[in-house]
């Protein structure tokens, strides 16, 4: 698209933020919609958030993304928040809605989205993790409806999740020697390095559990490898990075991103 003087401006804010990926998604995404937008990338100090999120109605954004460490610094600013937003206190997404500024977090809903046919609703999960990204998930299965979540965390807070909805255990990770249900969340790092797991070596996988890793590289985790070689389906990260921006993309602009061509095209630039 050209740029002239109808474009209108999106961004991604946080500090740092010159390697994020997000310009790369949602640039194409205007192209291939027919969009007359553009998206870049703010490394802004924590002295001028109050500022740039002001500039989304003085300069009348789309809204912006934001990431570490805004994501909660950012809600007291926001003139309503989304259900999710209210759970976990922190958003990834500012929706300009004609001067009123909606907070969200499309995180959770991006990733139950990159698992393709999987029913949330009535659905048994267990998540490693309690940080950031295991919070947005864990608040979208319990608005979906999920049955029962699972937490495992190294340091033992069930009080994260006391204002949740619906069935949430949490548990210290030392308790984690079973497995049950249908779907397993790694949201920590460990794997990142194509070296560790955040399973024990021997722990057995129910038959028909999907396994899913909030990492995208390495393309293929240890614990994505593990649940490989005993037969159960797996799904790396890439997919929630492209659905969680696909979800903030229709909120500003209306539009569906065109994900399979972007996720070929994230794909070619990231493992080349």
């Amino acid at each position: 698209m050209e740029i002239n003087g109808y474009t209108k401006l999106a961004a991604v804010v946080a500090n740092p933020i010159k390697h994020s990926l997000s310009p790369f998604i949602h640039n194409l995404a205007f192209d291939h919609v027919g969009e007359n937008g553009v998206y870049l990338a703010f490394e802004t100090p924590e002295t001028d958030l109050g500022s740039v999120i002001e500039s989304i109605k003085t300069l009348d954004m789309y809204g912006v993304n934001l990431s570490m460490p805004y994501k909660e610094a950012a809600v007291p600013y926001m003139d309503e928040l989304s259900e999710v937003a209210k759970l976990t206190g922190a958003i990834n997404t500012i929706v300009n809605q004609d001067g009123k500024l909606f907070g969200t977090s499309t995180d959770g809903a991006g990733f139950f989205k990159s698992l393709k046919h999987f029913k949330v609703k009535g659905s048994t999960i267990t998540v490693i993790g309690a940080g950031g990204a295991a919070r947005s998930i864990i608040a979208e299965a319990a608005v979906q409806g999920a049955r029962q979540i699972t937490v495992y965390n190294r340091t033992y807070k069930p009080e994260l999740f006391a204002s949740y909805p619906g069935n949430i255990v949490f548990k210290p990770l030392s308790d984690l020697t079973e497995l049950t249900g249908d779907l397993l969340v790694n949201t920590t790092s460990l794997g990142m390095d194509g070296v560790s797991l955040p399973i024990p070596m021997a722990l057995q996988l129910p038959k028909d559990m999907l396994v899913a890793d909030v990492i995208y590289q390495p393309i293929e985790t240890p614990l994505l490898t593990y649940a490989k070689s005993q037969g159960n389906s797996t799904v790396n990260g890439l997919g929630m990075l492209l659905y969680q921006a696909a979800e903030s993309f229709k909120l500003w602009t209306g539009q569906e991103i065109p994900t399979d061509i972007i996720l070929k095209k994230l794909e070619e630039k990231i493992y080349g």
